[in-house]
């Protein structure tokens, strides 16, 4: 112990600063402000070294060698640079039952719901209830290992969009991922000199050394006691206990959604869980589109499209999480606050995902995917390996073909840098962001919702939002195909009260300054044919079609042009969707069928959701458009 005395210490050739715990101060790189949350994270954990992370490519080699030297991760070697961690089979998704918004008052986080129901819109935890749940946890979990410190930028380091973080660590998986997910290190430091605000992300994984009971497969985690916390008010997350992605990387949902949102609400922006992506005609007219769709309906598939119709082009900004705010212009601008792409393995393949394919292909840690006996990857969805070639599953297994189990776990997870995609936008990092001219909502809807129609309005459009249903997702713990209420594609990443949101969204119209508001519409690339139960749409590269009579819209002259108008917004009119090509017989007709039963069962429904989850936070606007729906559907 005694390297605890000798104050910094530089290690591997004088990349970053490792520290004794008791010479902190000594850190020469660390701006006050940043100094003191440190030294109150290392009072608490009581780790037994500090390294301040630099972000550079040496360290990063080093932190993978020190990960594979402990068995948490292993090379692949039939790519370049690519690794594979497998977690604990406790340690697999995010845990939206453990994950938390601390605020004194409940009603500041979630609207209360009626008859005593639990709210499906957050989970709240009084502030003495967290103060004992943290005394519980967070003393000395990180004896005998390090406390890594991470500076992060959400966004470009320097642009107005960008917010900045520090998570403190004890896991080396973390760091090496959100090296990919951040921009993280030294350039950031610089930033944070200048006494820039910044988040506060405390993250152990809850197994302090000498370890009390062995760990499986080499992943330290603390299932029993997995508590993702969110203090909206001091700008802090406190995760304990999982080493999971969404868990643990704390730029991710827990800033950029939850923390972000509750900034955004006091700034007047909007954080947002959408894709961005760039759309070019073949006149070389170019718009760029947000689209918010649950965990695995294809976001990263929409994001990253080939279009199947000629001429046409998208490129990528984002995958998943959008910041947008009003321009002096009064345009609304987006950024990606995210540097990689965290996306779902399994289905991703050359045939659904060509570019996010090439985008793996290299700098990549997989997590939870099968193995192939030649050192590469496998999941569902990939053509069979070679012959001769022998796949090990996600626990480490041999696994064959027709196996009751899946090879990849079905929430497994590639971790890839953005610029590698070889279809990033060149205004990707633009220090402004992108201009946004559509939204898009969209769900996995079997029935009743027909393959894309507008809102009638910017309220309406709101509404259209905060209606959003799809069928649930591996990406969380709920078991089974249900229907559920998944507003914005936010129920799980609210970071204050639904009712507030809703009312933050409509304020966009009543802006003082000019204000352009973009379009919105509604997806749905899943609906199938109730006699077969196939999908009555090709999709993937097919859905530049849709994309195409959006993009048509956002400069119509008239508000009937290329569309007409149904109980539910505006309809393509027959033909406006350009056919030409399609391989497969489509039924455009069932595609586009909007039946009164349906949305009579849909709007009766929604009333329920609306009554019980926000109740008296439900702004006057939105009620009077689910009035006016159940007034069209009724007719």
């Amino acid at each position: 112990m005694s390297c605890l005395l000798l104050g910094v210490i530089r290690r591997h050739g004088g990349v970053g600063a490792s520290v004794g715990v008791r010479s902190l101060a000594s850190i020469p790189s660390l701006p006050p402000a940043v100094a003191d949350f440190v030294k109150g994270a290392v009072d608490e954990c009581k780790p037994a070294n500090v390294h301040v992370v630099t972000g550079t490519p040496e360290e990063t080699a080093n932190i993978l060698a020190g990960l594979e030297k402990e068995g948490m991760v292993k090379r692949l070697p039939k790519y370049e640079n690519c690794w594979l961690a497998r977690t604990d089979p406790k340690d697999v998704a995010r845990v939206e039952s453990k994950t938390v918004i601390v605020t004194k008052n409940q009603r500041d986080t979630i609207p209360i719901p009626a008859g005593g129901a639990k709210s499906q819109l957050g989970s709240w935890m009084s502030e003495s209830d967290w103060q004992r749940a943290r005394e519980e946890r967070f003393p000395g979990c990180m004896a005998g290992r390090t406390m890594y410190v991470i500076p992060f930028s959400m966004g470009p380091v320097g642009s107005t969009l960008s917010k900045y973080g520090v998570q403190v660590t004890d896991s080396p998986y973390v760091v090496a991922s959100m090296g990919i997910m951040t921009r993280m290190g030294t350039p950031v430091l610089k930033k944070l000199a200048e006494g820039v605000d910044f988040v506060r992300c405390q993250h152990s994984l809850g197994r302090p050394l000498p370890l009390k009971a062995p760990l499986v497969n080499s992943w330290p985690c603390n299932p029993d006691k997995v508590l993702i916390s969110h203090l909206p008010d001091l700008r802090q997350i406190m995760s304990f206990g999982s080493g999971y992605g969404g868990n643990s990387l704390l730029g991710k949902k827990c800033f950029a959604l939850r923390i972000a949102s509750r900034i955004a609400k006091d700034e007047g922006w909007l954080a947002e869980h959408m894709l961005i992506l760039g759309i070019t005609n073949p006149q070389g007219v170019k718009r760029y589109v947000a689209a918010a769709f649950p965990s695995a309906c294809g976001k990263t598939n929409l994001a990253m499209m080939k279009p199947a119709l000629p001429g046409w082009k998208v490129e990528c900004v984002g995958d998943d999480i959008a910041w947008m705010k009003f321009d002096s212009q009064g345009k609304l601008r987006a950024i990606n606050p995210e540097n990689g792409f965290f996306g779902v393995a399994p289905g991703t393949s050359d045939k659904t995902n060509p570019y996010a394919m090439s985008t793996i292909a290299k700098n990549t840690v997989f997590t939870n995917v099968g193995e192939t006996s030649d050192g590469g990857v496998w999941w569902e969805g990939l053509d069979p390996p070679a012959g001769g070639v022998t796949l090990t599953d996600w626990h480490g297994k041999t696994w064959k073909q027709g196996s009751s189990t899946p090879c990849a776990h079905p929430n497994s997870r590639f971790c890839a840098p953005a610029a590698q995609c070889p279809i990033i936008d060149p205004q990707w990092e633009s220090e402004e962001g992108v201009p946004i001219d559509a939204i898009i909502f969209g769900g996995r809807r079997p029935e009743g919702v027909p393959l894309v129609y507008e809102s009638f309005n910017w309220k309406h459009g709101v509404f259209v939002g905060a209606a959003m249903r799809s069928e649930a997702t591996a990406a969380a713990e709920h078991k089974g195909k249900v229907i559920m209420h998944d507003p914005f594609a936010m129920r799980p990443f609210f970071g204050y009260n639904f009712g507030d949101y809703l009312a933050h969204w409509l304020s966009m119209e009543s802006r003082k300054a000019a204000t352009h508001l973009p379009k919105i519409f509604h997806v749905n690339w899943f609906r199938k044919d109730p006699a077969t139960g196939s999908f009555l749409w090709p999709g993937f590269g097919e859905n530049a079609r849709v994309l195409e009579w959006i993009f048509k819209r956002c400069s119509r002259q008239r508000e009937d042009e290329a569309a007409k108008k149904s109980i539910i917004g505006w309809l393509p009119e027959d033909g406006a969707i350009d056919t030409k090509g399609l391989g497969s017989k489509v039924d455009m007709g069932a595609l586009f069928d909007v039946p009164a039963p349906f949305w009579q069962k849909e709007t009766k429904e929604l009333r329920a959701y609306f009554t019980q989850q926000v109740g008296a936070d439900l702004p006057a606007q939105v009620e009077a458009e689910l009035k006016a729906l159940e007034d069209r559907v009724h007719k």
